[in-house]
């Protein structure tokens, strides 16, 4: 039978010693400024830092042997003297009025928390024993100081210390000390928060225990009694939640500060910057966005936002940068790449846009519903038309498409290429914001793979390695694209959300029904990722990339570019400029009158134009205004002298017009029309063929 207890009793104690160990410390989490801007709870849902004996004041051992043990040192873990006292006390008053559990026991109970009735009080008894013979009592103390709860979530004095004081464990004044060592008989009676005259009062007895005890002379009581406690609670930051989240399952659990990449006060705009645009999207049944921000040379996160509001109980703590989307269009920069990268095409190439049926029946159809002829790849491109997109994903191979969305980073595209067919191109598989943001930035960095770093602390590893990708050339054929405001004028206008007032490549997305749209920007220092939409999945009234998610990216583009500041993109060696023949697409030749500059990997420059080459010109074509224009009354002028120029390019004299279908009387090609404010749209017809455009005036 002595066998057996002897046994029992081992085995309490290792637990006990091996629960002590197992705590879990809370952390810190600072942005790249050092500005604390996220408290997380330990594993055991408290704020705990762990400090050893040396870094806690001795005012606090002495109050605490003073109030709770003070044979602490003499005893062997169980203070026979006081059970007796406890004994005769409660029996004289017919209930539990005096306790007598040790320091030792106190640690035992919270370790390993026991009944109250006899048979646990026992157990607990003999634990103490057993941990008096495996510890020093200063181990005993140190291991006491740092488990127990010291109320409003405090788990160890230098939590408790911080809390309630702003200070650290071993900075505490006698006062200070005797106010927190009071709060270990019940930290919720006497709270201070909320019972801070029940605080103050268990604080004099501790320092009256101190002074009959010895530890204090009559002066210094009197001195800690006068001494005016003022709580200065510690806030507990709850910035970055999601961010914060991804980056606690990353963090060793032993590390307690994480200095992280986030810049908080630009993680604070871009929520400010969702809030207000969610606002004005409201009738469009947009309810949500997330947004990323990379730091191109390092893959440092700046700002991370998944959702418009943490909090919202329906939705609020899905991670919208780590969801599965589908990224409509914004994943044609990867097919036009890997075109241009395999010598498929140049960014002059002609491509038909045209009714098209692919293998298997697939028959895309534009955004806009209509065709656009023979068109450059750069505008095709830029444009986001999706018919060319398909051609360029035919002409490469889905296989290899996806080989190369791998290698960029979309892991989350895990079904084989079969299962996507060429509707990859048009983003008919689900990817991750994050992973997005990170391929546009493989673009921003010459074609080089980063993976995305969440801190700077050591302990925090990085998940996947730095690679590269794409050809530097090809990564600056495609930036020069999408940075090109006059490329993408005929789909999007010249002053859309993407016109900035400084070099950016840019590019949207929007999924099939209106699900969701993307607008991704870059510079070479920065890469900003846009998602909005609804977490249900229910589509937006017809919200697009560059009316949902562009508004947001050309506000915190224009923030980035005020905080850093970025140059301008600079060619890549080993692409030239050349002249081209606009009707060919081929290097400009001595017959050839409509000439433009383009650029290309000179590995893949195209043959010089013979003349024998003609691209079909449309019938007619509005050139003036432009698609998406908006122009502003100004209340300066009178009404009569503001108006805009009508001009159609047609071979026949005669065009007729219409605005909002109202036929006007002057048939010349060039005319003048009075603004008039609102959303319009011009038709012109010539020789029976037709052009439409859509612009505004605003008053």
């Amino acid at each position: 039978m002595r066998r057996f207890c002897l046994g029992w009793g081992l085995v309490v104690l290792l637990h006990t010693i091996s629960a002590a160990e197992s705590l879990t410390p809370s952390k810190q989490l600072y942005d790249r400024n050092g500005l604390l801007m996220h408290s997380a709870l330990s594993a055991q849902h408290t704020y705990y830092q762990p400090v050893s004996l040396a870094q806690i004041s001795p005012w606090l051992i002495s109050a605490v042997v003073a109030v709770e043990d003070k044979r602490f040192y003499t005893h062997p873990g169980v203070d026979v003297q006081a059970l007796l006292r406890a004994f005769w006390q409660n029996t004289q008053e017919g209930k539990v009025v005096s306790g007598a559990s040790t320091i030792t026991q106190q640690l035992a109970r919270a370790i390993s928390p026991r009944s109250k009735t006899w048979w646990g009080k026992t157990k607990e008894a003999a634990q103490a024993l057993l941990l008096e013979q495996k510890l020093t009592k200063e181990e005993i103390l140190e291991q006491y100081f740092n488990v127990l709860e010291f109320g409003n979530l405090t788990q160890g004095v230098q939590a408790a210390s911080q809390f309630y004081f702003q200070t650290d464990a071993v900075d505490l004044s006698l006062s200070q000390a005797a106010f927190l060592a009071g709060l270990l008989k019940s930290p919720t009676y006497y709270n201070p928060v909320k019972h801070f005259d029940r605080a103050l009062k268990r604080r004099n007895l501790v320092l009256e225990k101190m002074h009959q005890s010895g530890f204090i002379d009559e002066e210094l009581y009197q001195l800690a009694l006068a001494e005016k406690i003022q709580l200065r609670l510690q806030p507990r930051p709850f910035e970055a939640p999601h961010f914060a989240r991804l980056l606690l399952t990353q963090t060793d659990a032993n590390v307690t500060d994480v200095y992280t990449t986030l810049d908080l006060p630009l993680q604070q705009f871009v929520e400010q910057t969702i809030k207000n645009q969610l606002a004005l999207l409201a009738d469009h049944h947009v309810t949500n966005a997330a947004v990323v921000v990379l730091d191109n040379a390092s893959g440092e996160v700046l700002a991370y936002v998944g959702s418009a509001d943490f909090h919202d109980k329906s939705s609020g703590q899905v991670d919208g940068a780590r969801a599965l989307r589908q990224p409509g269009s914004a994943l044609k920069p990867f097919v036009y790449g890997l075109a241009f990268q395999e010598g498929k095409m140049t960014p002059a190439s002609l491509l038909a846009d045209e009714d098209t049926f692919f293998e298997g029946g697939f028959r895309p159809r534009n955004y806009d519903e209509t065709f656009h002829g023979l068109i450059p790849a750069r505008e095709a491109l830029a444009c986001s038309y999706n018919i060319p997109a398909v051609k360029a994903a035919d002409a490469v191979g889905t296989s290899a498409l996806l080989d190369l969305l791998h290698q960029a980073g979309f892991a989350s595209l895990g079904k084989p290429a079969d299962f996507y067919g060429l509707g990859l191109a048009l983003g008919n598989g689900e990817v991750r914001l994050v992973e997005l943001t990170n391929g546009y930035a493989l673009l921003a960095r010459g074609g080089v793979f980063k993976p995305v770093k969440l801190a700077r602390t050591p302990e925090v590893k990085l998940p996947g390695h730095t690679r590269p990708v794409l050809a530097p050339q090809t990564a600056y054929l495609i930036t020069d694209i999408l940075a090109d405001n006059h490329a993408r004028a005929p789909a999007f206008g010249l002053n859309s959300a993407l016109q900035v007032p400084f070099e950016m490549a840019a590019k949207t997305g929007t999924s099939k029904d209106y699900k969701d749209n993307f607008a991704i920007g870059y510079t070479p220092r920065w890469t900003v990722g846009v998602w909005v939409g609804n977490f249900d999945a229910s589509s937006m009234q017809k919200v697009s990339g560059v009316t949902g998610a562009g508004p947001i990216l050309h506000d915190v583009a224009m923030y980035l570019n005020e905080k850093f500041p970025s140059p301008a993109f600079t060619l890549a060696p080993g692409v030239v400029r050349q002249k081209v023949c606009a009707d060919s697409g081929l290097l400009a030749g001595p017959s050839c009158t409509h000439t433009r500059e383009e650029v290309f990997d000179k590995k893949h420059v195209p043959a010089r134009c013979n003349g024998q080459h003609k691209r079909q010109i449309p019938a007619v074509r509005i050139t003036s205004p432009q698609v998406g224009d908006i122009f502003y009354v100004d209340p300066s002028f009178t009404r009569k002298s503001q108006q805009i120029k009508l001009e159609a390019a047609c071979e026949a004299p005669v065009c007729r017009w219409q605005v909002d279908g109202k036929a006007l009387a002057d048939t010349s090609c060039q005319t003048w029309w009075p603004l008039a404010g609102g959303k319009h749209t011009l038709q012109v017809t010539c020789a029976q063929h037709t052009d439409r455009v859509s612009f505004e005036v605003v008053e």
